[in-house]
């Protein structure tokens, strides 16, 4: 059987692109038959990643097949997984986000969780020398993928090491890093075709906090005000999609890549106390700016108070 290879719902450019580079590995090197899919549209920085290096966009899944084979990379959260996920054959998970527990597997499988800024960087170590052969769309794939969850490097969750292996990848491929991430942060804020639902939904992870259930959302953008500009109409369809998606609160950061900041969008008493009492924010309207907050991983996922 074919082995699928797959991140998280809600795709990002990682989420999207190491599924592409690991089958290739799989597949190329390793000889096994894999394909990458994906479990949802990707944003519009990872259909730029797709259309810049020419590379198809992988059939988008479901669900996975019970005893079907398969890979995990960028998750290794079953809430961010297809619903059936612990009836599959898991083969091996690659990560670079904390143990959250919940996958079951048929027999010991090979896991990699290291403290890197992104997966494709992982999975460029794990090729170790194979990874000379990787193609330029494959290269190109990663570059992106490292400049995406570095932010250009701006990122906390930025290592040197992932900065080294994209500077390596950006000379193989020719490359100037600023220009190229200018085009990437361009087409990650046109968001103008969205819907207030497919924003809140399109970068966003489920969490919970002291028995409240939050849908964490982020939107990082090199043109905040666009997003801003918004506001009250998303903080509307907060209320819908936090219903359908069974969550009590949505919670929405807007960041703002050059200036190295959120703006988290306060509708109600409940965020306005994670507000303060997870970042020390003061709150006198609907909106309030968080300096230095840019990673969901780092900062805010682990300083979430309710």
């Amino acid at each position: 059987m074919t082995t699928q290879v797959f991140g998280h719902k809600s795709p990002d450019t990682d989420s999207t692109g190491s599924p592409i580079i690991w089958a290739w590995y799989l597949k190329e090197v390793q000889g096994t038959d894999a394909t990458p899919v994906l479990l949802g549209e990707p944003n519009t920085e990872a259909a730029f990643m797709l259309e810049r290096w020419d590379l198809p966009k992988p059939a988008i899944i479901e669900d996975v097949a019970e005893d079907a084979p398969v890979v995990i990379v960028d998750t290794n959260n079953p809430a961010e997984l297809p619903a059936s996920i612990n009836k599959a054959d898991i083969q091996g998970i690659i990560d670079h986000h904390k143990l959250v527990g919940g996958l079951e597997t048929k027999g010991p499988i090979d896991i990699t969780v290291r403290p890197l800024a992104c997966t494709a960087t992982i999975l460029i170590d794990l090729m170790g020398e194979d990874a000379d052969r990787m193609p330029q769309a494959i290269k190109g794939a990663a570059l992106t993928c490292i400049l995406s969850d570095t932010m250009e490097f701006r990122s906390p969750t930025t290592t040197p090491h992932d900065k080294a292996v994209a500077e390596k990848l950006a000379g193989e491929l020719g490359v100037d890093i600023p220009s190229y991430a200018a085009e990437m942060f361009a087409a990650k804020s046109d968001v103008g075709a969205f819907s207030d639902a497919e924003l809140l939904r399109m970068d966003s992870k489920e969490y919970e906090v002291d028995g409240t259930k939050f849908r964490v959302s982020v939107l990082e953008t090199t043109a905040p005000g666009v997003v801003l500009d918004r506001k009250d109409s998303l903080v509307e369809s907060m209320k819908t999609v936090a219903a359908e998606d069974g969550v009590d609160q949505v919670l929405l950061f807007v960041i703002d890549i050059l200036q190295e900041e959120a703006t988290l969008l306060v509708p109600n008493d409940l965020v306005k106390g994670v507000a303060e009492k997870s970042f020390g924010a003061s709150v006198s309207g609907d909106t309030v700016v968080l300096p230095g907050v840019m990673s969901r991983k780092k900062q805010i996922i682990p300083s979430l108070k309710v």
